[in-house]
Parts: C-alpha cells; sequence; structure tokens
C-alpha cells in the first residue's frame, strides 16, 4: 500500500469534503437518544433477603438490550437496608458522573427528591405508554409532586397487619383466629403467652432509629392512627403537634418494653433485627406476633432467604386495631417503592423505555408474586397466577380500605426521624412518653417553623 504522502492535494481536500458531509448527514438524522452504543446506569436495592427486584432488573435488561441494538443495561444494585440504601443514592445523585439513570426510589422521599432536582418528570413520557391505564389512580398518586406531575411509578403497595404464630397463641390458650379489638386486647395477649412460657417474646413492635422507616410504618403510626389524633393536618398543611394521641402511642410502647412483653431495648436497636423475626424467631415459635408488612410471606416462601415449609399453617393475619375499639375498628399503613429517571440521565426516552419495561405486566406479576406486594395494576390483580401465590392475599388487600399514608411532603424525612428518635427515648427510660412528646414537638417546630405546625 502507498504511504499517504504520495495523495496529491486535491485528492486530500475531497476526501476530507466527503467525509465533513458523511459526518453532518449522519449528524442529521440520528434523534438525541438514538440507541447507538449507549449505557443506562440501573440502580436499586438487593439484599440477601430482597432479591425480587433483581431478579426482574436482570429480565428487563436481556429484554431490553435484545429490543434495542447498542444499547448497554449497567446494573448496579446496592446492597444495604433502606436506610443505607437511601444515603448512598443521594450521594450519587448529587453528580452528574454518578447519577443513575433509573433508579429505586422510596414513595415517601419522591417529593423531597423532586425538590432536590434529582427526578425527571415523566408526564410527557407517560401520555405515549399504552400500559399507563393498567395503574390504579391510587397507585399513580405515589408518584406525583407538588407541582402535580408525576415522576415516578409504582411497583407495588402493601399494608402492615399483626402476624402472629398460631401454636404459640394456642399454647398459651388463646383461641385462633385471634382479632384484638383494642390496644389492651394486645396486652392482655401478650401477658398470657409471656405468662405460659417466659421464653417466647410475647408482641414485639419496632423502635428507635436502628430500624428507620420501619419503626414508624409497622410500629408508631399503626398507634397513632388508630386514635383520634394524626401526624400531619392535610386541610391545613401543617405538622400537628401537642396531641394526646402521641403521647399515648409513646406510653403503649413503653408499656410493651417496660413489661418486658417485647425484645430487649438493646435488641430493638439493631437495624438487622427483621432477620431475627423472619428467619428465627417466628419459624422456631420464639415470637408470638408481630406488626410486619404484607409482604412477609416473600422471606418465607419456597427459595426465599428464610425458606419456611408450613408457614401457610403456622402464621396467621390479624388487623392492627384502634385503640379504644372505636371505627373504623382496624388501621394499617401503606407504601412501597416505584421506578423513576434520573433528572441528569442522557438518555431520558431510553431510561424511560427500560422502565416501562422493567413494569409490564410480565415484570410486575414476577415482581408482585415473589416479593408479596400488593398489585398496582389491574391486569396483575385479575391474574390467576398472582391471586394463587400467596395465601393470605385476601386478608392483606382488605387492609387497603383502612390503610393510611405517609405525608408526602419534602419536610416527612427528617419528621420521621425525629419520630424514630422519641420511640428510643422512651423504650430506653431516656424520657417519659410526656417529655418524649415535647421533645418532639420543639424539634418540629425547629424544622419547619411556626407557620408550617398546628398546635392541638
Amino acid at each position: 500500500m502507498r504511504p499517504m504522502k504520495t495523495m496529491r492535494p486535491k485528492k486530500i481536500a475531497v476526501a476530507f469534503a466527503v467525509a465533513a458531509v458523511l459526518v453532518g448527514v449522519t449528524s442529521c438524522s440520528a434523534t438525541p437518544d438514538a440507541a447507538q452504543d449507549k449505557t443506562l446506569k440501573i440502580v436499586y436495592q438487593k439484599t440477601d433477603a430482597f432479591t425480587a427486584l433483581d431478579s426482574v432488573m436482570q429480565d428487563a435488561k436481556r429484554e431490553f438490550e435484545a429490543a434495542n441494538s447498542g444499547v448497554t443495561v449497567d446494573l448496579q444494585p446496592i446492597q444495604a437496608n433502606d436506610d443505607d440504601y437511601g444515603t448512598k443514592l443521594a450521594l450519587a445523585q448529587r453528580s452528574p458522573d454518578t447519577a443513575p439513570d433509573v433508579l429505586y426510589e422510596d414513595t415517601f422521599k419522591v417529593r423531597s427528591d423532586v425538590d432536590a432536582g434529582y427526578l425527571l418528570k415523566l408526564d410527557s413520557y407517560l401520555g405515549t405508554w399504552d400500559e399507563w391505564g393498567q395503574f390504579s389512580e391510587a397507585a399513580k398518586a405515589a408518584g406525583r409532586a407538588d407541582d402535580g406531575g408525576i415522576y415516578a411509578v409504582p411497583l407495588g403497595t402493601d399494608t402492615r397487619a399483626i402476624w402472629y404464630n398460631k401454636a404459640v397463641l394456642e399454647k398459651a390458650g388463646i383461641p385462633v383466629p385471634w382479632q384484638p379489638r383494642t390496644w389492651d386486647d394486645i396486652l392482655a395477649m401478650a401477658r398470657k403467652v409471656k405468662a405460659a412460657d417466659s421464653s417466647v417474646i410475647p408482641f414485639t413492635m419496632y423502635a428507635g432509629k436502628g430500624t428507620g422507616e420501619g419503626t414508624v410504618m409497622q410500629s408508631f403510626y399503626e398507634l397513632l392512627y388508630g386514635t383520634d389524633s394524626t401526624l400531619y393536618d392535610e386541610e391545613q398543611k401543617k405538622w400537628v403537634l401537642g396531641s394526646q394521641g402521641f403521647t399515648d402511642s409513646l406510653a403503649f410502647l413503653k408499656t410493651l418494653y417496660d413489661e418486658k412483653l417485647a425484645v430487649s431495648p438493646a435488641e430493638a436497636l439493631d437495624p438487622n433485627i427483621w432477620k431475627k423475626v423472619f428467619g428465627e424467631w417466628f419459624p422456631q415459635g420464639k415470637l408470638a406476633a408481630t406488626v410486619e408488612g404484607s409482604y412477609a410471606p416473600s422471606f418465607w416462601k419456597k427459595g426465599s432467604a428464610y425458606e419456611w415449609a408450613g408457614y401457610e399453617q403456622d402464621m396467621a393475619v390479624a388487623g392492627f386495631p384502634t385503640q379504644k375499639g372505636q371505627e373504623p375498628g382496624s388501621v394499617s399503613m401503606s407504601g412501597g417503592w416505584t421506578l423513576a429517571v434520573g433528572a441528569k440521565s442522557k438518555h431520558p426516552e431510553l431510561s424511560f423505555k427500560f422502565l416501562a419495561t422493567a413494569l409490564n405486566k410480565k415484570n410486575a406479576l414476577a415482581y408482585d408474586i415473589n416479593n408479596s406486594q400488593i398489585a398496582v395494576r389491574t391486569d396483575v390483580a385479575a391474574d390467576a397466577g398472582y391471586l394463587a401465590a400467596n395465601p393470605f392475599v385476601k386478608d392483606v388487600s382488605d387492609l387497603v380500605e383502612v390503610t393510611h399514608y405517609r405525608p408526602a411532603t419534602a419536610d416527612y424525612p427528617r419528621i420521621s426521624t425525629a419520630v424514630q428518635e422519641a420511640t428510643e427515648s422512651v423504650i430506653t427510660g431516656r424520657l417519659s412518653p410526656q417529655d418524649a412528646a415535647a421533645e418532639y414537638d420543639a424539634t418540629v417546630r425547629r424544622l419547619v417553623g411556626e407557620d408550617k405546625v398546628l398546635q392541638k
């Protein structure tokens, strides 16, 4: 081959001109989000006991890459509990170099992350997605921000209930099925179990900062929303302070821990206590009852982290009662997780297409079954496979009628921490319920200001 220097100047000029034209044609014909050698970064949570989402993401990756030549889906699972996952995700979102294209987002953080500029508004994409109509209206609201726009799409939802071991209750002389009507009924059951077998934990509820949102969703709010009080006044858009229900809820936790009907305070402050609940205490008959999410069977079913043959026969569900048996009789809390597109994504259209793939009927059905979620897609909710997969699906789904949701405000994450601190101060004996409630009130005033609080 002849060296380049032998090419005549005129030919060189022509060659460069042709190349320039070709580059121009290529640039004009390519759309900004064309699928050409692009990489999408997908960030989500994974733990030893929570692999359902990872399985869905692996399937979605194969499906999406097969349909989009030139696109690589880079799955980046974060192995951490909920709070640590949230911290690591927030750090990643601060820089365009580390920010995800698609992320797993807790519903209660949607509005604060929108305010921080982390999430992309999805309305224009949802308007042309033919499967958006399959999602229930209540579920759609989980991803809505203060501006009315949708920034996240739900994977599923959940409720909270009392899960109890029938054999343990029967051994203590308590008839099953068991359904407490008041808080006093719970204490009566717990005291009877303790008297029958002191080695059994009668009735524990999460408390303290260690278990994060588990403390408020599976414990404190179950109590508070069963009184005549609420955490937040939706009509006035203000945080409620000074309520008797807040103090009464702390007093109930104090009774549980003071009478040693629950675990020890040291155990309660362990972030991994849930592993003992699902992996040891219930299967081994060492725990009579606790409050947990509708997803509980996902830990016990075949192939799960704490596989327990026969859990369907041993376990049962009861609604958490209101304080004095007042209407509506039972209380529940609902939350759930979503998928969102990062605001810093360089490929927003492709990122939404991946989100839509991960949440199509096939993948949503697999996730809801494997993670024992309450379906948010109407076609999944009616699927025979979904209905047959979880023996408790009717019990936990019925609680949607009496459920509550966390205040979807940007202030909420800090308020939640203040509630967790109040419970911790009570179970450890640092403060009385009255003093802990007063400390909470002072903290909220400092966090949000006088114009955002309502004194009862």
